[in-house]
């Protein structure tokens, strides 16, 4: 995004927040499908680590959100 920040909805840093949290939010829903096909196929191992990759990725979307948060309210961290 061009400008110098003052004239637009969201700065360089809230969009990349935003989209960040779009991509874990992506890959969240999408672990839960991988979930399912591994327990469908009997496969503990694979279902452990989907949830394993779920449960990171669950977590790393909740500190972008505090971060997003912080910068939204502040304009920075």
């Amino acid at each position: 995004m061009a400008d110098n920040g003052n004239n637009r909805a969201l700065s360089n840093l809230e969009y990349d927040l935003l989209t960040a949290l779009q991509n874990k939010a992506e890959a969240v829903k999408a672990y839960e499908t991988y979930i399912q096909d591994a327990q469908q196929m009997q496969s503990q191992p694979c279902v452990e680590l989907f949830q394993k990759l779920r449960q990171a990725d669950l977590d790393h979307a909740q500190e972008i959100r505090q971060h997003l948060q912080e910068v939204m309210q502040k304009g920075k961290m």
